[in-house]
């Protein structure tokens, strides 16, 4: 008997060792992170933990600071971070910076205090003649990399929206990120090398810290997913998840609309059993990407998904926690911009008890969240109904990049009209209004002043024109030039 004990428990061992096989090779087929032992990590929540960790890393760097931003305003959170870079960079410190031409406005001011310093920054995909639509791609990542020993990842920008403005009555906004200590700091180094060499001439090799310096510092598994527009990687990784866990699934989002593949998966989890919870603001500070999401309600509660609104001003915290084994803490929202689009970057944590502090966290949320439900009739009863309840006051637009994911879930519901491939929910019906009003001052335009309508359309053909035609021109005289070399290459061989 105890042969075959011995016998069953090996089994049972190599089982389990085998499912783990599998499960990392699945992880890392769809996310193309590898995982990452030997890491300390740390939530940090709202800029009040945030932004003093970060600053206090960037004013003890010795050697290299990587910073990358969506938004870095001009105020007193922006120039606190600049005058520290700036400060740093005049010390002898390897520093580079990375902001977006759409989410940061006037950024002139930033080159002016850190090209004197000795600081080097690179705008990320302004406006160009050569690829009109390119705006569509934007660098929406949130990260910090210090002396390759600390690296910081969250969903805050650097901005005063995040702290509040206790004079107008605007609460900070709700937001989380992680610290990370160790050896995964070393792939926050390799993302942001790829953005730097997207935008410019790459990083020199002294930039990087060998992998091999850099000593382990706690027992914590880390996968850095850096996506990439086209990508993909954080949505099949949230599916693959979602299709995997066995107990739960909390999801934080602050623009979410998501995609049919992601509504299915998550609707055959809760039809399945799991506790599948969706968290996202009551008041967003991009409106019509609060109606969309709202929108989208319906399928998700008579699947049993349950779905919560956040009371504050804005939610803006993009992670999850599944089971309790995995969560994720970045900057991807739940929608097509993000997903396919941008340039994020998240980190997905293997680790129970920081699962554990994830799950608490979560449910520490939901103490100021209402819960939307469907009533006998299936109509929505709303926390985003409250007509009686005071309103926290809505803190300013941070996030303009968010329009194309609505943009792209408009396009989807005047699909849906146009084709019924879908059924259509009393959610939406306000939007379809806007569109259809919309239509017709379009067709009242054209009828009555149709010059209105053909000039800018002339206008955009014929920058579509010269634009397409002019990267013909450049690929037609690259393949000659390569013909040319191998053509010189062959004669330099002989007969």
């Amino acid at each position: 008997m105890s042969v075959s004990r011995e016998l069953t428990s090996a089994t049972g061992r190599d089982a389990t060792r085998s499912a783990r096989q599998y499960e990392d090779q699945a992880f890392l087929r769809a996310a193309g992170a590898p995982l990452v032992s030997g890491n300390g990590v740390r939530i940090l929540i709202d800029a009040a933990e945030n932004f003093p960790a970060w600053l206090d890393s960037i004013r003890a760097a010795k050697r290299s600071i990587l910073f990358e931003c969506y938004i870095i305003d001009h105020d007193h959170v922006g120039r606190e971070f600049i005058t520290a870079l700036a400060e740093r960079a005049r010390a002898g410190v390897y520093v580079r910076v990375i902001y977006d031409w759409l989410g940061t406005n006037s950024p002139l001011w930033i080159s002016e205090t850190l090209a004197p310093a000795g600081a080097e920054v690179r705008c990320f995909n302004p406006p160009s003649l050569a690829s009109p639509f390119g705006w569509i791609s934007r660098d929406h990542r949130k990260m910090i990399a210090v002396d390759g020993q600390v690296g910081y990842v969250s969903g805050l920008c650097v901005s005063g929206k995040w702290t509040g403005d206790q004079a107008r009555g605007t609460e900070p906004w709700r937001d989380t990120g992680v610290e990370i200590r160790g050896p995964a700091v070393a792939d926050l180094e390799d993302a942001f090398a790829r953005v730097w060499d997207a935008i410019g001439s790459p990083l020199p090799e002294e930039a990087f810290t060998p992998l091999d310096s850099i000593e382990s510092a706690g027992e914590v598994d880390v996968r850095v997913v850096a996506s990439e527009p086209n990508s993909a990687g954080v949505l099949r990784l949230d599916q693959f998840i979602a299709a995997v866990a066995s107990e739960r699934l909390w999801l934080t989002d602050a623009y979410f609309v998501g995609t049919a593949p992601y509504i299915q998966a998550l609707r055959s989890a809760a039809r399945d059993g799991i506790d599948v919870r969706l968290l996202v603001p009551g008041s967003s500070d991009v409106p019509i990407v609060g109606a969309i999401s709202r929108a989208g309600y319906r399928p998700l509660l008579e699947a049993g998904v349950r779905v919560f609104e956040w009371n504050g001003t804005m939610l803006h915290a993009k992670s999850a926690v599944a089971d309790r084994r995995w969560a994720r803490i970045g900057s991807t929202n739940l929608n097509i911009a993000s997903w396919f689009s941008n340039y994020e970057l998240d980190v997905f944590v293997e680790d129970e008890a920081f699962a554990a502090k994830m799950a608490d966290l979560y449910e520490s949320d939901l103490g100021r969240a209402t819960e939307i439900v469907l009533h006998p009739r299936k109509r929505l009863s709303a926390g985003w109904r409250r007509s009686r309840r005071k309103h926290p006051k809505r803190a300013r637009s941070g996030s303009a990049g968010r329009a194309a994911a609505g943009a792209l879930s408009i396009g989807s519901a005047v699909g849906a009209v146009l084709t019924n491939r879908r059924p259509l929910g009393p959610a939406e019906a306000t939007l379809l209004v806007y569109v259809g009003l919309i239509l017709i001052g379009v067709a009242v335009v054209g009828v009555f002043w149709p010059r209105l309508l053909a000039i800018p359309l002339a206008v955009i053909a014929t920058v579509l024109a010269a634009t397409t035609l002019a990267r013909a021109f450049r690929l037609r005289r690259a393949r000659s030039g390569e013909a040319r070399e191998g053509r010189e290459d062959r004669g330099a061989l002989g007969p």
